[in-house]
């Protein structure tokens, strides 16, 4: 499984104009391939490396509502802070480009493997505490985001 994981200050997702998910304030995108080998233990190390990754600044957060215990970590994950998550399943993060220009999608896992996986990382997440958002599986969606930093990560497992 592959993630690519940004810190935003706020998302939202919509299929044919109706909003299905997002979060205002901080938060991570989390866009999700699958590959043809995956696995349920995969979604689960994926789930927990992400929740716990340590992508926000503590002293950029002074002044939020989040709770910072004094001496505490300044580097500190979206689980350290009860931050939301917008999942979005990305078929396109398992594209081949080495040739020509038109990338083939041969390496993403076809719907009946990869949806199963992706929902069981949503449950994985929200087993771990999370506050999850989703788009839809397969749909059409527009994506927004206020990227916070930058920070964006490729995270494999």
């Amino acid at each position: 499984m592959r993630a690519v994981v940004q810190r935003a200050r706020g998302a939202s997702v919509t299929v044919g104009g109706e909003h299905v998910g997002g979060f205002d304030g901080p938060g991570l995108v989390v866009l999700v391939g699958v590959t043809h080998n995956d696995t349920a233990d995969e979604a689960r190390r994926l789930a927990a490396k992400v929740f716990q990754m340590r992508l926000f600044d503590a002293d950029a957060l002074t002044g939020t509502d989040y709770c910072i215990p004094p001496g505490g970590p300044r580097e500190v994950s979206a689980s350290d802070l009860g931050l939301p998550l917008l999942v979005i399943s990305q078929f396109t993060l398992y594209g081949r480009t080495s040739k020509g220009r038109r990338p083939t999608w041969e390496d993403a896992a076809p719907r009946p493997a990869a949806e199963p996986l992706l929902e069981q990382l949503v449950e994985h997440l929200r087993g771990l505490g999370a506050q999850v958002t989703t788009g839809r599986f397969g749909a059409e969606m527009q994506v927004a985001l206020v990227n916070d930093g930058p920070v964006t990560v490729i995270v494999e497992v």
